[in-house]
């Protein structure tokens, strides 16, 4: 048996075979793995945190036996759990690359929904020393009836981009897999890696549950990053409010072409779509050198796009968060965020794809999409000189998905309902499950329920003669196999050309706009609608000019609570502390403070203002565009509980705006004090109609619960009538069972997440404890100017709103 310290000079061996030095955070993560710790590996992007796990791993088991042997003799010895397959591919790549540079034969392998049949049965009966697999693969493998034997030497996990997953079933999905692991094989280590999140405690005690010697490292080495605020040459105050900051495509293209090679991230992608087509058409020579990169497209022109990026083929690469996460692009040295990237830790991210190997230095450009949006350049650089990161906020008691694993391992047919509760209440999400609700749970499962027993579909499970859970039947089992995983899909329909070949997938309620001959911009290319045929868009390339560009639901995210916090710090920041983005808006600053005021900081801004459309009441929270959207609702309904009136609402991030056609008086507002969270929940589900909100999250708990299936062999069900048949279940549990657990977690997640509800209350607080100023403006103020163009821009097309805010802007300006 080797020594730690023999091993510890192997692997500086192994770096210096490679011309690398140690560096102090890898090295004390070797020596924990070596004592048999476990921890939580917090580092930057780029600065070798594959390494730091691997390379331990790798030498605490080739020590043990003959490597020839290793296929024979052992089974998988580590999993490696990463939420995305572009990044499983590189960690494979990496390791397996590092293992045959230093002459170690040993196999590292992807198991994903890409993975052929062929080669997931090889890995069963040949597995490999590491298994790359994502959360949903995994819960797959745990349904086999061998999986103890699958996973009896498995010795290591290893959660990459654990900040990803927290806050999200598949993180749940991924605390009940290690926890059903461990029952397993006891003796296994887990370890995660995360580079940006505020809450590491937190994160660790979720990954590493009751482990009270698990330990965080963290890489105090200074990351350097480099921030840029891209300014327009000339500037209105009331000018260039969009979405798509095209008005600064000069300075992007200066950008592009001062740098080797760059990302330009976008936060939707039709957003995406657009700009390719944008810089193409300014600059024809990025044509073969420019590509467009997000999750519609097909995986083999993603996958093409990754290998150009790496080989040093593409000057640019137009993207979405589909480049987000740890794919290693050496030769990219520069990042452009169009619009706000809504959060510090996501700004990060991004960033750390330039400059991204150790000692490598981070370059971004924010680029605002309308004036106001330049604060968040002056906010973004606050936060991260502050090491203010957002914290992740977990998921806890999702019954959807503790239903879901509790058949998941039913099909092994070797659990006993006490032993699934014991694994289950291992997890931080399920610690507090009560016996009241796993005996429902149980119930459900076996016999559909209190309202659903008459149904043989509902009954997934039964108990067999010594106590344990099996399928109802092989049907069931198919059925749950082929629908695992927390991510429910879209209504997606893949384009095709007619002469054969994939090129990604739209949704439907885009398709069904257009007729035949219409052309659309998908994959950087101009396409034509040939025919609709078999659930297929089957399309030749256009010779025209003009076509629409796809929308995909979902895409506005607000920023968040800590972003927001520094935003209002940057507006209402003395001269003397000014930025230059500030020092910039010095303009809009002072035509703010003509018609209205800048905001302090513990103030809250109401401004009253009359138009030809009618009166209008604006709000500045800064809380987010939910938050303001709850907000505005809740005043709304207020209103309207004192005197009969009609108003339409717009909101973004920064405020929201409430226009009525008769008048309103704001100081009712106050004396009435309605912005007190009393009887919140009550009047928020009164004035959004949370019922319909519950309704659409109520879909996607069935489906992760099985209470409805996507489909089968790739026929998916059209989302109309997984929303039809969810629908007509959720009515059924509203009259007959308001006590069901999945029925009751639809209105939980629908305040937690669609209306933001802690974050509302403490918006609330804060708006109770501040100065409220109401100011009479003659007309709309620049704050008001980008909520008013946002509504506009929901009602009309693009061409019809450029004319409208023109000329709202001839009449504002004066």
């Amino acid at each position: 048996m080797k020594s730690q310290n023999s091993l510890i000079s192997t692997g500086k061996k192994w770096f210096a075979n490679r011309k690398w030095k140690v560096k102090s955070f890898q090295l004390e993560v070797w020596n924990l793995i070596f004592q048999k710790k476990e921890g939580l590996l917090n580092a930057p992007t780029g600065s070798g945190k594959t390494l730091a796990l691997f390379t331990p791993i790798l030498l605490s088991e080739l020590q043990r036996f003959e490597v020839k042997n290793l296929k024979k003799k052992h089974g998988i010895c580590a999993l490696w759990i990463t939420p995305l397959r572009s990044l499983a591919k590189e960690i494979a790549d990496s390791t397996e690359k590092f293992a045959v540079e230093n002459d170690i034969n040993l196999k590292v392998e992807i198991r994903n929904g890409d993975t052929k049949p062929a080669a997931r049965k090889k890995q069963l009966t040949h597995p490999p020393f590491m298994l790359v697999i994502t959360p949903e693969s995994l819960h797959l493998m745990l349904t086999y009836k061998d999986s103890d034997q699958i996973f009896k030497d498995l010795k290591y996990i290893v959660v990459d981009e654990w900040h990803e997953l927290i806050g999200t079933k598949r993180g749940v999905q991924t605390e009940l897999a290690i926890a059903a692991l461990k029952i397993l094989s006891p003796e296994i280590l887990t370890w995660g890696i995360s580079a940006t999140i505020g809450n590491l405690p937190l994160a660790t005690n979720i990954l590493l549950f009751k482990n009270e010697d698990a330990q965080i490292i963290r890489d105090l080495t200074p990351k350097k990053i480099i921030v840029k605020t891209v300014l327009p040459e000339d500037f209105s105050v009331f000018s260039w409010a969009g979405h798509l900051g095209n008005r600064l495509l000069p300075q992007v293209l200066e950008v592009i072409n001062s740098h080797k090679s760059t990302l330009l991230f976008t936060n939707t992608r039709s957003q995406s779509e657009i700009w390719y087509k944008l810089l193409l058409e300014a600059d024809p020579n990025l044509s073969g050198i420019m590509a467009l990169h997000h999750g519609s497209l097909s995986r083999e022109l993603r996958v093409w796009v990754e290998n150009a990026l790496k080989d040093g083929k593409l000057k640019a690469v137009v993207c979405t968060s589909s480049l987000d996460l740890g794919v290693d692009f050496p030769e990219v040295d520069c990042v452009v965020q169009i619009g706000g990237a809504k959060g510090v830790a996501r700004f990060l991210q991004r960033a750390g794809r330039s400059g991204h190997k150790p000692g490598g230095i981070s370059e971004i450009y924010f680029v605002p999409t309308h004036a106001l949006e330049i604060i968040e350049g002056a906010a973004l650089k606050d936060a991260i000189e502050k090491n203010d990161i957002e914290d992740r906020i977990p998921k806890v008691l999702s019954y959807d998905v503790l239903v879901q694993f509790v058949t998941t391992l039913a099909l092994t047919e070797r659990y006993s309902s006490s032993e699934i509760l014991k694994i289950a209440r291992n997890t931080h999400a399920f610690q507090d499950l009560t016996n009241g609700e796993w005996n429902w749970i149980l119930n459900f499962l076996i016999h559909g329920s209190q309202s659903l027993q008459q149904y043989n579909e509902y009954k997934k499970i039964e108990i067999d003669e010594n106590g344990k859970l099996k399928p109802h039947n092989k049907r069931i089992a198919m059925w749950h196999r082929m629908n695992i995983g927390t991510i429910v899909s879209d209504d997606m329909m893949p384009v095709k050309y007619v002469s054969g070949g994939l090129i990604g997938h739209v949704e439907e309620w885009f398709i069904s706009k257009l007729k035949k001959g219409d052309n659309f911009h998908f994959a950087g290319r101009l396409l034509e609608l040939v025919r609709i045929h078999q659930m297929e868009v089957q399309v030749k390339l256009s010779k025209g000019k003009k076509g629409l560009v796809p929308g995909w639901l979902g895409g506005r995210l607000p920023f968040s609570a800590q972003l927001g916090e520094h935003i209002r710090n940057q507006i209402s920041a003395e001269k003397s502390e000014f930025r230059e983005e500030q020092e910039f808006l010095q303009t809009l600053f002072d035509k703010q403070n003509e018609r209205s005021i800048v905001p302090k900081e513990d103030e809250l801004l109401m401004e009253y203002t009359k138009t030809r459309e009618g009166y209008h009441l604006f709000c500045y929270p800064f809380e987010g565009r939910f938050v303001n959207e709850a907000l505005a609702g809740l005043l709304a309904y207020r209103l309207s509980l004192l005197f009969p009136i009609s108003f339409s609402m717009a909101f973004n991030d920064y405020g929201f705006e409430i226009l009525s056609p008769t008048e309103i008086n704001p100081e009712v507002i106050l004396d009435n004090n309605l912005f007190t969270a009393q009887d919140l929940i009550q009047d928020i589900t009164a004035s959004l109609n949370a019922t319909e909100m519950a309704k659409r999250k109520f879909r996607d708990i069935a489906v992760i619960a099985g209470l409805v299936y996507q489909g089968l062999y790739g026929v998916n069900k059209k989302q109309k009538q997984l929303q039809a048949s969810t629908q007509l279940l959720f009515d059924v549990f509203k009259e007959y069972e308001p006590n069901n657990l999945l029925y009751r977690q639809s209105y939980t997640e629908t305040f937690e997440e669609a209306l933001e509800e802690e974050r509302l209350r403490n918006a609330l607080d804060k708006i109770q404890k501040n100065k409220i100023t109401i100011i009479y403006c003659k007309s709309p103020s620049p704050f008001a100017f980008p909520i008013l163009a946002d509504r506009l821009r929901a009602s009309m097309s693009s061409e019809k709103l450029e004319d409208r805010l023109e000329r709202m802007i001839k009449i504002f300006d004066k």
